[in-house]
């Protein structure tokens, strides 16, 4: 596996697009690591201090993703080293989302990430730019459809990506408007948890979980496992946290989300622990199983293995590689966890926005609410199936996965 990962993460990517914001100090740039199946695909973020390094890495980290949710396309990312909080922020994106157009017409599919909003940012702005769609160029490298079935499909993926959930199963409020976008991540995250018990022995229901993040992977992930009969003992956000050590309750759970202001976990002051408590406590509270859902490359050896002396499980990623590791996939301490616990790799369990998307656009597909999350629920399963098929113990995981999946790539 080693040799596999060493190959491809060495391979120079095929296309490097770069751009200097003639009126900012903005610098963006698209990386395509390959054209597989035509066409590439991953969404655009923006950061002050970002690098092309940052987003060749999470190119190939797409790229990988597509084994797994589909489809078969090359992994492409965008990144804009730029304040996000700057009020001149609209303009910047207009003037990359013209520059960067071409791309995104003939071969390029982009979306929301990091900073940047799929709905409000991303959709408009491409449109104004002559985008039919983000996911245009996917449309044309990849699936080639004529030119009536690729208005019907983008259609299709633009109504499904903003579908008003109906069903309180999948919504912690219908009342609320919460879209299929805001929810399938964190679903995604819970279902991985779920099929790895039913698959590697075991069940989910009343097992202690500690979720990392409450935007909206962490919170989501938090609802569904709360509905599935999980515990949830702990959430640690970036300004702070809350810990019940007997779990709290599934409506507790669902105040927690509603209550939460944008990606902002939200308590009673009486309830609410600073951070830098509660980051001295959270790792050693007793728990099976952990949601990494915050920003990429925060836990460290010391809490993942205070967490494992604590009688930690299993690993459920829906951060972008979760570990302080320097490496693009496979550092260290990914390793030592996968060495000795359960861990789903970020790959498989935080590809619901990318199943999604490949969901709409390969066909015809129905658009309510059950069968769109069970099309995500199964793509998990089966990618988690594959790997107990290679390999049944409970330990080395991520790397049976990578396996599976650079045998695809290279």
């Amino acid at each position: 596996m080693k040799e596999l990962l060493k190959k491809y993460e060495n391979k120079a990517p095929e296309i490097v697009f770069n751009w200097k914001d003639p009126e900012t100090e903005a610098e963006g740039w698209t990386v395509i690591n390959s054209l597989r199946g035509g066409a590439a695909g991953g969404g655009t973020r923006m950061r002050e201090g970002l690098d092309m390094n940052e987003v060749l890495s999470l190119a190939k980290t797409m790229e990988v993703k597509f084994t797994v949710s589909g489809p078969p396309i090359g992994g492409a990312k965008s990144g804009i080293n730029f304040n996000p909080n700057d009020p001149r922020k609209r303009g910047v994106l207009e003037r990359w989302y013209r520059a960067v157009s071409p791309l995104l017409k003939s071969y390029y599919g982009t979306g929301g990430d990091l900073n940047v909003d799929e709905i409000h940012e991303v959709i408009p702005i491409t449109e104004d730019a002559g985008v039919w769609h983000p996911q245009e160029g996917v449309f044309n490298g990849h699936f080639r459809p004529t030119e009536a079935d690729k208005i019907n499909r983008i259609g299709q993926l633009r109504l499904g990506v903003i579908k008003v959930l109906e069903s309180d199963q999948y919504s912690p409020s219908v009342k609320n408007k919460y879209t299929v976008a805001d929810m399938i991540t964190g679903f995604g995250v819970a279902e991985a948890i779920k099929h790895y018990y039913d698959i590697f022995g075991g069940s989910v229901i009343g097992k202690k979980a500690i979720v990392q993040g409450f935007g909206n992977v962490g919170a989501a992930a938090a609802f569904y496992l709360a509905q599935m009969g999980a515990k949830i003992v702990g959430i640690i956000d970036r300004e702070g946290g809350v810990i019940n050590e007997a779990g709290f309750s599934y409506d507790e759970i669902k105040t927690f989300f509603l209550h939460k202001k944008g990606n902002t976990l939200i308590a009673d002051a009486d309830r609410m622990i600073p951070f830098a408590e509660m980051n001295e406590r959270i790792w050693s509270l007793p728990t099976e199983i952990f949601a990494p859902c915050a920003a990429s490359r925060l836990i460290t050896k010391e809490q993942i293995t205070t967490m494992m002396d604590t009688g930690l499980e299993v690993i459920s990623s829906g951060a972008n590689v979760p570990f302080a590791d320097k490496e693009i996939f496979f550092g260290p301490i990914m390793e030592y966890t996968d060495e000795r616990v359960s861990l789903i790799p970020d790959f498989i369990s935080n590809c619901g926005m990318a199943r999604v998307f490949a969901y709409f656009m390969e066909r015809r597909v129905g658009m309510d609410d059950e069968l769109i999350f069970n099309d995500t629920s199964n793509t998990i399963r089966n990618a988690i199936l594959n790997i107990f098929k290679q390999n049944a113990a409970k330990t080395n995981i991520s790397r049976t996965a990578f396996e599976i999946a650079l045998k695809q790539l290279i």
